[in-house]
């Protein structure tokens, strides 16, 4: 499971972070101290990530970013100083991403997720099983009761997008953003036609629910 470091001050904003990084699958180490942070640092840097906030105690986001830079963590800027000499300072002194408070949640998963591919730090499982179903990623195929089903592409990175946030309610607009990118103005009912076709090919009625007016969930244990 791929450590991600989550060093901000306020309790209530890590938890939160740190409770969705854990249902994404990640492995969250929470630290609230800059200085505590930096001495932990130098003896253990196994991270292939860190969500860093500017304002810490002990030392600062813009201190602490070039000692991640020194063991090759790269770094997302979550804070709420959202004036425009920060975040060029930020982006300027090497941070991969920079996020002004309150975001989305599922923006920061699939910037991470970019991050991670672009850093070549995003490992994925060789299988995932759902039910009697086996998707490889690697080799784009999907097997149902050890026979093969044809997917289409669209329909095959659709059901990639609900495994990785799986549990949780993702809108139409979102799965549309995510496949096609931030500025997609396509119809939005395309991800129905798709999702139509994975449930009754997968026969996954019931693993990909409708959220009424807001869009689907995928629920697995």
């Amino acid at each position: 499971m791929k450590k991600v470091l989550v060093i901000e001050d306020e309790t209530a904003i890590n938890d939160l972070i740190c409770m969705n990084l854990e249902i994404a699958g990640y492995q969250p180490v929470p630290f609230f101290d800059g200085m505590e942070f930096s001495r932990h640092l130098k003896e253990k840097d196994d991270y292939v990530l860190a969500l860093l906030d500017i304002m810490l105690p002990g030392k600062d986001g813009f201190e602490l970013l070039e000692e991640l830079k020194e063991h090759d963590i790269p770094v997302i800027y979550l804070t709420a100083k959202g004036d425009l000499p920060s975040k060029v300072k930020g982006l300027r002194n090497g941070a991969e991403d920079y996020l002004v408070k309150p975001f989305e949640m599922l923006e920061l998963l699939v910037r991470m997720d970019n991050i991670l591919k672009r850093c070549g730090k995003s490992e994925t499982a060789e299988e995932i099983h759902i039910r009697d179903v086996v998707i490889n990623e690697k080799k784009r195929t999907v097997h149902k009761n050890g026979a093969e089903v044809s997917m289409q592409p669209m329909e095959f990175d659709c059901l990639l997008v609900f495994w990785k946030y799986r549990n949780r309610v993702i809108t139409r607009e979102q799965i549309l953003n995510i496949l096609w990118g931030v500025d997609f103005e396509g119809e939005s009912r395309t991800v129905d036609v798709h999702v139509g076709n994975i449930r009754k090919k997968l026969d996954f009625s019931d693993v990909i629910i409708t959220v009424p007016r807001v869009g689907y969930r995928m629920e697995v244990p």
